[in-house]
């Protein structure tokens, strides 16, 4: 078990990286770097992808394009419904750019001098992720309902409760990161523990599962949470 609890101290720690632009010593932190990586996996593969785009005679790639978003945009359509539209475009990039995140461990083959460890075990980067959901959230309200019935909105029901609807706000973003964060790291416990404790081919299997499946599920319920807070907000306005 000490181990275990070396390997959980290790995943919680920020780490650094040293950088020399200029002649100068930088340090950034090991999730910025990884998540610079992902902008250049994604704004790369848009850019490859939608390479000589056409109306007509549509190559492989761009068709490859088309059905990348389309589906990304009916998963997130189908849970904020049709009044959210305006929003999809944020939360499909959300879902894509978390599920990237949640997997991206997968893929390291040992190229770099840092590991290419998941964004989201940083929880300063979930909360960061859950910061940019909640005020996205309060934008959709403002914006159906007008600032002055956004305001009157936490005296509803009744005017004594607006202390708790107040208090809402700030309670929504910490429960999207802690649950993002917790469920990364819940993964990755889980995994240690199989592979102290089973033979090596279960935990291969299992990888299977936490590393690509569960990552993708917990990207999915993160845009889901929030459309459905979005969602809440836009129905209250009617």
């Amino acid at each position: 078990m000490g181990n275990l609890a070396e390997r959980l101290e290790e995943e919680l720690n920020v780490h650094y990286i040293t950088f020399h632009p200029f002649g100068m010593e930088c340090q950034v932190a090991e999730s910025v770097v990884m998540t610079w990586i992902i902008m250049i996996i994604m704004v790369g593969l848009a850019i490859f992808l939608t390479a000589g785009m056409s109306v007509h005679h549509i190559t492989k790639r761009q068709a490859v394009a088309e059905l990348i978003v389309t589906k990304l945009e009916g998963i997130v359509e189908g849970m904020i419904g049709p009044g959210g539209k305006r929003y999809v475009p944020y939360l499909a990039t959300v879902l894509f750019y978390i599920g990237l995140s949640n997997i991206i461990g997968v893929f390291d083959l040992g190229l770099f001098e840092f590991r290419l460890k998941p964004p989201t075990k940083d929880l300063n980067v979930t909360a960061a992720l859950a910061l940019m959901s909640i005020c996205l959230i309060e934008y959709a309200g403002i914006h159906s309902r007008g600032a002055a019935g956004w305001l009157k909105s936490f005296a509803e029901p009744i005017a004594v409760i607006a202390p708790l609807n107040v208090l809402e706000i700030f309670i929504r973003p910490l429960s999207l990161c802690m649950r993002l964060f917790g469920n990364v790291l819940g993964a990755f416990t889980i995994m240690e523990l199989l592979k102290m404790a089973c033979p090596p081919v279960l935990p291969a299997a299992a990888s299977l599962y936490f590393d690509l499946f569960d990552g993708l599920i917990q990207a999915y319920i993160f845009v889901f949470l929030t459309s459905m807070f979005i969602k809440e907000a836009l129905i209250e306005a009617e």
